[in-house]
């Protein structure tokens, strides 16, 4: 059954108002559970005006409530243009949505965002295509919003760059306005060449593509002319400081409303009922749109569904491991990790990617003791955190692969999640994305190879005589 457009447009458009005024409400809350409403303002314009590689924590450059501010005010913009564009607003814009906002969290603000996402217009205006269609793209391409900041306010400065001071030049703005325009009219040329890689089975497929792009600039800008590393920026938050880098309680109840909201909406638009909600879990989020396939009401229920299932995943790996606990990364990607919810992702085919991590955790700790070694990392360390949550763009593997394919997905990511970073210097926000492309990559020759008929639904039996029959038709090729 096809569900109305229009409709669906509606809920999305509902949707990121919602979840943009839930997190303004929350900077006021966190004013007054912080204490720094008087800090706030000063607060917020040292996050706009800071470099923010990867992964810079916005709760202690500025504070929560600047985060929430931040997120917040970056989530109307966004509102704005899908509402007031003329056409309908789709899924690829929500996912759009969603990933600004959790990176306004770690990297992203409401400056360094603009010049990405306006000169994309300007690309769309000379290919006349859609403004509204297109938004995506334009949101998409603010991944780059790191390398903004590091060229408006550090790039030019060398080493007369004096942490926490602002100084404006016109060399960094020149250069400013060349990035962006060569990443609005590159970017979109390349999306259509990474998604044929991985063939769909990547929902990130913004992250594969930007992340070459990103290698590709990181080191043409840093490596090639000889500019120091990109700055991390320190803690300027005392408060921060004493709460040891965690907000759990704050971020618990944050969650836990707004999940509870999502899903109540979607029972009451669905008819009062969850009626559909099993037949959207049988989906394999293989180039699948849930909205115009099971409606938006249901996808608000998958949203809430969904995120409870990550928050859980968060709170057992800094319950049983110690790490980054919560900090403005590890609220960010739990955001983040609703991106394809309403075009792919579903706790039943994401859960075996979950594995994969503790999974290679529990293989180090064993290798490391043959080897008397020593691991240094758990799967609550933030790179580990923030991984996992992209690494869920490819649950299309465990739902026509199924569930060994998606362990194997997990385990593939999290052994690569720390190395790929460096490819881009931190600069390109879409990190987990890009290690996800890889790992697919890596993995879907093999599964083609071995399993040549995927199915079609999550009730479906995969048979594994299939890879009898490529093996007997290998030997026989002999």
């Amino acid at each position: 059954m096809a569900y109305s457009e229009q409709r669906n447009s509606r809920i999305i458009d509902g949707t990121v108002l919602c979840f943009s005024l839930a997190l303004l409400c929350a900077c006021a809350a966190g004013a007054a559970y912080t204490g720094a409403h008087a800090t706030l303002l000063r607060d917020f314009f040292r996050i706009l005006t800071s470099p923010g590689p990867l992964v810079t924590d916005y709760f202690g450059v500025g504070s929560l409530p600047a985060a929430f501010l931040n997120a917040g005010l970056c989530g109307l913009v966004m509102w704005a243009f899908m509402a007031f564009l003329p056409g309908a607003s789709h899924v690829n814009t929500l996912a759009g949505y969603f990933l600004v906002i959790s990176h306004a969290f770690y990297g992203l603000n409401l400056l360094n965002m603009w010049p990405c996402f306006l000169a994309s217009f300007l690309y769309l205006r000379i290919r006349r295509l859609s403004f509204n269609e297109n938004l995506h793209v334009c949101m998409f391409t603010t991944c780059f919003s790191p390398f903004v900041s590091e060229l408006l306010f550090r790039y030019t400065l060398g080493e007369d760059y004096i942490p926490g001071a602002v100084r404006l030049t016109g060399r960094g703005i020149v250069l400013t306005v060349c990035f962006t325009l060569l990443v609005a009219f590159v970017a979109p040329a390349i999306l259509p060449g990474t998604h044929a890689w991985h063939k769909g089975y990547n929902l990130y497929n913004g992250g594969l593509a930007f992340g070459m792009l990103g290698f590709f600039l990181y080191n043409l800008l840093y490596r090639s002319m000889g500019v120091s590393a990109p700055y991390v920026p320190p803690y300027y938050n005392p408060v921060y400081e004493r709460h040891n880098y965690s907000y759990a309680g704050f971020c618990h109840v944050f969650f836990l409303l707004l999940f509870a909201a999502c899903v109540l909406a979607g029972f009451l638009l669905n008819g009062r009922s969850f009626r559909g909600l099993s037949l959207l879990f049988t989906d394999t989020g293989y180039q699948s749109n849930f909205a115009k396939k099971h409606g938006m009401p249901l996808c608000l229920i998958n949203i809430g569904l969904y995120g409870a299932l990550f928050l859980v995943y968060v709170n057992m790996a800094t319950y049983y491991t110690s790490g980054a606990g919560y900090t403005g990364p590890t609220f960010g990607v739990i955001l983040a990790s609703l991106t394809f919810t309403a075009m792919g992702q579903h706790p039943r085919n994401v859960w075996p990617i979950f594995v994969g991590y503790p999974l290679l955790s529990i293989f180090a700790w064993c290798f490391n003791i043959l080897m008397a070694g020593e691991v240094t990392w758990t799967i609550s360390t933030q790179a580990y955190i923030n991984s996992v949550a992209f690494a869920t763009g490819l649950c299309p593997l465990v739902g026509r692969y199924g569930t060994r394919a998606g362990v194997a997905a997990g385990f593939l990511c999290a052994s690569l999640c720390t190395a790929t970073s460096a490819l881009h210097g931190g600069l390109m926000l879409y990190n987990g994305g890009f290690t996800a492309g890889v790992a697919t990559l890596i993995l879907l020759p093999i599964l083609e190879h071995y399993v040549p008929a995927p199915r079609e639904s999550m009730n479906q039996h995969i048979d594994l005589s299939d890879m009898m029959t490529v093996q007997e038709g290998d030997k026989d090729a002999d």
